[in-house]
């Protein structure tokens, strides 16, 4: 499934969306939410998780030969 998201300013009550030319669907599900400001900044939360991700991946860059491998010790954490 191909999903487009994006932050749109609305001017006069409308606004328009522009595809990439290789979005070939030919019916699309439109979900309009009003956003937050703050909406496109990440929690602290958020944060830490991909701190630990970065300091997992640097530890175990080493030990690690197989990409593939790395992904599944790191997913297997969460």
């Amino acid at each position: 499934m191909d999903a487009i998201r994006q932050f749109i300013d609305v001017k006069n009550h409308s606004f328009q969306v522009t595809l990439p030319a290789d979005f070939n669907a030919q019916r699309v599900e439109v979900i309009i939410l009003p956003s937050d400001n703050n909406q496109d900044q990440l929690t602290d939360e958020t944060k830490k998780m991909l701190e630990n991700r970065l300091e997992q991946f640097h530890k175990n860059t080493n030990d690690v030969h197989d990409f593939d491998q790395l992904l599944d010790e790191l997913e297997n954490e969460i």
